[in-house]
């Protein structure tokens, strides 16, 4: 199986497509947004040229109503790669989701129901003292942490005080994962950030001219789609639908949305630098590579 990771507008689909021209692969979404059928121009899914020329899987397969998870899209990954390797053919797995891939490869840790009144009391609680408790629970999870962490903070002590272990604890229980089951061809995709923030903004102002506006438009029409379900928090929705509220401009809501993709790449950035194998390969420039030399294929 091959995997092509790395952040948003790093060039990853164009090699994730070169490589399945060149091989007949199947290409498989491993983006949080991408799944669904609402967002295609805002989250920069395939084109339909690209989809005429390679197949591709789990994008735009789940209706904007749901909320996917990284657990139910793990499920789905598996029996894709399963039916690709059925049919001989190899499964490209691409995407920006870390949590997707590791989710994929290392399995999932069994961490039983958080009882709700304990997460609601957690949520509720400032970050500094949240996270001053969770230095005396788990110090080892508060230490990985940065202070003001909000999200990761709150997980990590809603499972401490619910369940009596450390997050890590759980994580290391893993179980389910298919890395060990698969031949993996990795390759992490780096861009230098100059450049990489130079494509962002170039897409953007192509999504905004190329229908993202009437796209969102339309997903904020859906009287079935709650306020706060994940397809609403992809990047871009909130600040386009500020726009159609006439609360923004179009230039402020493109910068907006720039500004905050940026951010969200910096953050995929360093987990794609830090967290993978040190032995998997990382590249600079995805315009020269050789495709034959990490991959080994047959032009």
């Amino acid at each position: 199986m091959a995997l092509i990771a790395g952040p948003t507008a790093s060039g990853k689909s164009s090699l994730a497509l070169a490589l399945a021209e060149r091989t007949g692969g199947v290409i498989i979404n491993a983006d949080a947004s991408q799944v669904y059928r609402d967002l295609s121009i805002i989250t920069a899914r395939p084109s339909p040229e690209d989809e005429r020329r390679a197949e591709h899987r789990l994008y735009g397969y789940v209706d904007g109503a749901e909320g996917w998870s990284a657990v139910r899209w793990a499920q789905d990954a598996r029996a894709v790669i399963a039916e690709a390797h059925g049919s001989g053919r190899l499964p490209i797995l691409t995407g920006g989701t870390g949590l997707y891939i590791r989710t994929l490869l290392d399995g999932i840790a069994p961490v039983p129901e958080i009882d709700p009144a304990v997460r609601e009391e957690i949520r509720a609680m400032p970050v500094a003292i949240a996270y001053g408790e969770l230095q005396s629970r788990d110090p080892a999870a508060a230490d990985r942490l940065a202070p003001g962490d909000t999200a990761r903070i709150a997980r990590a002590l809603e499972v401490v005080r619910s369940t009596g272990r450390p997050l890590a604890a759980w994580q290391a229980a893993r179980s389910g994962g298919i890395g060990d089951a698969v031949t993996l061809a990795p390759l992490i995709v780096l861009p230098y950030r100059d450049l990489l923030n130079q494509r962002i903004d170039a897409r953007l102002s192509a999504m905004f001219d190329g229908g993202a506006v009437e796209e969102v438009a339309a997903l904020l029409a859906r009287s079935d789609v709650d306020p706060g379900a994940p397809v609403r928090r992809a990047i871009g929705v909130e600040d386009i639908a500020a726009m159609l509220a006439g609360d923004l401009s179009r230039d402020e809501a493109e910068a907006r949305t720039a500004l905050a993709t940026r951010r969200y790449a910096k953050r995929q950035y360093t987990w794609f630098r830090h967290q993978p194998p040190a032995d998997w390969p990382r590249i600079n420039n995805s315009d020269t590579i050789n495709l034959e030399y990490y991959f080994k294929t047959e032009p």
